[in-house]
């Protein structure tokens, strides 16, 4: 068997007093594919980091083929001393090397070279510390989070690029889709070390519940044998001290052996605050566009978002997905055309540069929003530690400074806040940035049993997938297509119309030839009588009218000791309320039918 090009036997390292490592191994050879998996925290960037001779560990053995050359990349890169990104990928070739793959790379992922590092966006970055790790085409490479900030286009592009190098690589993402593209063997870590198993990431979470499984079964075991130890000690150790201490012995052992089994990590415990039920249009665009400067990022789109929908927005870093999302949700007006909210929405939004975060809060204090020690969550009460430990947080955690919190653990704070706050819209811009791979089981979860409507920004394939019921995609030059269903469903339909236009190019002229203007198929057409678009073009006004009214009454039984002062004027005020919100529910219902109607026979 020929000797591995990398090797780590028997990493130990210590953090503060905690065990970090403790004889946690990793290997490999020429060719192999091998992902780094577990939980935020685990220590898989710093086994990585031991692997690429970034940092020292206590105890264990590293080894490297003298010949082999390795390329790491880290999820911070420094650019400091290069003046350009082209300078800086070529600080990545070696002598013999093709100095001119530095700028071929480079422009494969939309970059001329002469950028300056000190002002390059995160997904630029990104790509420019992608370019400098694949420049040298290395033995060993060893990437850390490499999809973070990166588009569907660039991470389709990265994996082509690594599926057809011979260099040996070790994968740590959070991105599903990647890792069972690109992995042939999967090394988990957990609690100190690391088990192997000779299959991809597409096969991890089956051999990693019966690895649990079968070490719940013999932690069983020892219980039992504890238990019966116990029973004999009972029955009299002193008469045979001598014969029996060590069976005595033994048993300590194994006391011991089970104080110090390291349990597994505790898994997030997440439900939303649900908020009242919106109406049943949230938002209808017609014809909307945006432009800034000479970019025109939305042009003439029309989108209709009922209350349950999911939808999802795709496309590449620039294209105007949160422009696009900021429309929908009023928070920017659109240059032409219009947008209509629907009634009684209450939204809460997850943004991906995580600004809410003040760096000088604590823990408790994001929770909270520096208003005492409790939060209040679907109507419940609860002390901020007990909500803390729901999102993976330790007690003595409470009032660490946010600014000493990990990537992973900022986004579970994040989301904490989020959740916590009364909604039936959830805005979740890139919300699995940072996220481990158990944690995004989780956050579908809450998002499937979640009653109101979602809209989704994401690169991640697998999530789009696993979450939206439509996707609303870039097509470039500011048009945008909505499909049905998810990321491979669009991928699907776009193949199917390349398909059907093709066809239909093809059987074009016969069929301009064989129907005119009068042809019979327009003929006895089903058009709106007079009193649907009577009522089509009177119906918006209504609505307004209704909206307007229910603010008014929300303001009225808002009122403070309303209910105390002036009980009859309560009581009318909430049976009006009640009855405008039907109106409106009627109104828009009829509306939206009337409309779907009109739609059809256009």
């Amino acid at each position: 068997m020929a000797p591995p090009l990398l090797a780590l036997r028997d990493i130990h390292l210590t953090f503060g007093g905690t065990p970090l490592l403790a004889g946690a191994e990793l290997s490999v050879g020429t060719g192999d594919k091998v992902c780094l998996v577990g939980r935020n925290g685990s220590g898989k960037s710093t086994l990585l980091k031991i692997a690429a001779g970034a940092i020292d560990c206590d105890k264990g053995e590293r080894f490297i083929h003298p010949n082999a050359v390795a390329r790491y990349l880290a999820q911070d890169v420094d650019f400091t001393g290069f003046a350009t990104t082209l300078e800086y990928v070529e600080s990545g070739l070696r002598p013999l090397d093709d100095a001119h793959r530095a700028r071929t790379l480079l422009g494969d992922l939309g970059l001329t070279g002469e950028e300056d590092p000190a002002s390059l966006s995160g997904g630029e970055a990104r790509r420019v510390a992608l370019a400098q790790v694949l420049v040298g085409k290395p033995d060993i490479l060893m990437l850390d989070e490499p999809t973070n900030h990166l588009d569907v286009t660039a991470i389709e592009w990265l994996e082509a690029e690594l599926k057809s190098l011979r260099a040996a690589l070790i994968l740590i993402s959070h991105d599903r889709r990647f890792l069972e593209t690109l992995s042939k063997a999967t090394i988990w870590l957990d609690r100190g070390i690391t088990r192997r198993n000779e299959q991809g990431f597409g096969h991890f979470e089956e051999w990693r519940d019966k690895v649990l499984e079968e070490e719940e079964l013999e932690a069983h075991k020892l219980d039992r044998k504890i238990a019966r130890e116990q029973q004999w000690m009972h029955g009299g150790v002193t008469g045979r001290r001598k014969r029996n201490v060590r069976r005595v012995a033994l048993l300590a052992e194994m006391r011991q052996s089970k104080r110090e089994a390291r349990k597994v990590t505790g898994v997030v415990t997440m439900a939303a605050s649900e908020g009242s039920l919106s109406g049943k249009l949230v938002a209808e665009a017609r014809g909307i566009s945006k432009s800034f400067g000479d970019t025109m990022v939305v042009r003439d789109v029309s989108l209709r978002l009922m209350r349950g929908d999911r939808l999802g927005l795709v496309g590449p870093n620039g294209a105007g997905k949160t422009t696009l999302l900021k429309m929908l949700i009023g928070e920017l007006q659109p240059d032409t055309g219009t947008v209509r909210q629907g009634a009684n929405l209450e939204l809460v939004q997850l943004d991906q540069r995580r600004d809410e975060l003040k760096p000088t809060w604590t823990v408790m204090e994001a929770m909270t929003g520096g208003k005492g020690d409790k939060v209040t969550v679907n109507g419940q009460v609860r002390h901020v530690a007990s909500y803390m430990k729901d999102f993976l947080f330790q007690p003595e955690q409470a009032r660490s400074p946010v600014s000493v919190l990990s990537g992973g653990e900022k986004a579970r704070l994040l989301l904490a806040r989020v959740l916590a706050k009364q909604s039936n819209i959830l805005v979740l811009d890139e919300p699995t940035n940072d996220l481990d791979l158990e944690t995004l089981d989780l956050l579908q979860e809450l998002i499937d049993d979640y009653p109101g409507t979602v809209l989704l920004v994401s690169h991640d394939r697998d999530f789009l997938d696993r979450i939206v019921t439509s996707v609303i995609a870039s097509e470039g030059d500011g048009r945008w297509t909505e499909y049905a269903g998810g990321y491979s469903d669009m991928i699907a339909q776009r193949r199917g119309s390349e398909l059907s236009a093709s066809k239909a190019a093809l059987d074009a002229a016969p069929q301009r030839g064989s129907a005119g203007p009068s042809g019979g198929n327009t003929q006895g057409k089903r058009k709106l009588s007079f009193k649907e678009k009577h009522a089509l073009e009177t119906l918006p006004g209504q609505i307004d009218k209704l909206q307007a009214e229910i603010a008014r009454l929300q303001a009225r039984l808002a009122t403070a000791n309303l209910f105390a002062t002036d009980r009859v004027a309560f009581d009318a005020a909430a049976a009006a309320l009640e009855t405008a919100q039907a109106k409106l529910g009627a109104c828009e219902e009829q509306w939206l039918e009337l409309e779907l109607l009109r739609e059809e026979l256009a």
